[in-house]
């Protein structure tokens, strides 16, 4: 049966007998505690990932191959600045939070670009922690120890990165639609994110720096 045919026994528009085939509305999901529980899924695989990084590190972390070792290498002033960065991060995350309880739009877009800048401050030192390593011929090929090395310190880097773009991404869509609950929601996701990373690189700074410099 053709489309003039059926348009002539029911009346109904080529247009409308067009949008049957898709629909023209966006699906509005509920909000509930389903989103939380499958957030908290994906942390639980990301600390998986992270256990297996750090069990990697332990085992490789004294393969030197006769190269440089963790005294060689480590600037530990800098690291400590750069753990104050994603420190400080934190805290202003947990701002940003408290002006979006109270609905303010405004203090908690401007909180969430302060954290963006500590943010975005972390990854820049930790990318000239390793281009001065690289440059002094401790690449990821020359030992055991440096291949775990940069495995672990730059899969957290690589977090913090989707973590800024997340962020920017959060910060248009309250520019755009506002404190929405949908909104909230996803600001909660990112607070846990956030936090967890924070939480990785201290058991970084701990385990692979500190106990390094031993």
């Amino acid at each position: 049966m053709t489309a003039t045919t059926i348009n002539a026994q029911s009346n109904v528009s080529p247009d409308q007998l067009r949008a049957a085939f898709y629909e023209l509305e966006e699906h509005h999901h509920p909000e509930g505690g389903s989103t939380m529980l499958g957030f908290w899924i994906y942390l639980m695989s990301d600390c998986l990932i992270f256990a297996m990084l750090f069990a990697a590190y332990g085992v490789l972390g004294g393969n030197l191959a006769a190269g440089p070792g963790p005294k060689d290498l480590f600037d530990l002033k800098l690291i400590a600045l750069n753990t104050a960065m994603l420190l400080f991060s934190s805290i202003t995350y947990g701002f940003a939070m408290l002006a979006m309880e109270k609905n303010d739009r405004a203090r908690t877009q401007l909180w969430l670009l302060v954290t963006a800048a500590f943010g975005a401050a972390f990854l820049f030192i930790e990318l000239y922690e390793f281009s001065h390593l690289i440059h002094e011929g401790a690449t990821p090929m020359r030992s055991g120890f440096l291949t775990a090395f940069f495995s672990l310190v730059g899969t957290h880097g690589l977090h913090v990165t989707f973590g800024l773009i997340w962020l920017f991404t959060l910060v248009i869509q309250i520019s755009k639609k506002g404190l929405i609950p949908a909104n909230k929601r996803r600001l909660m996701c990112l607070s846990l994110f956030w936090h967890f990373l924070d939480v990785i690189w201290i058991g970084v700074f701990t385990f692979v720096y500190l106990m390094g410099m031993l």
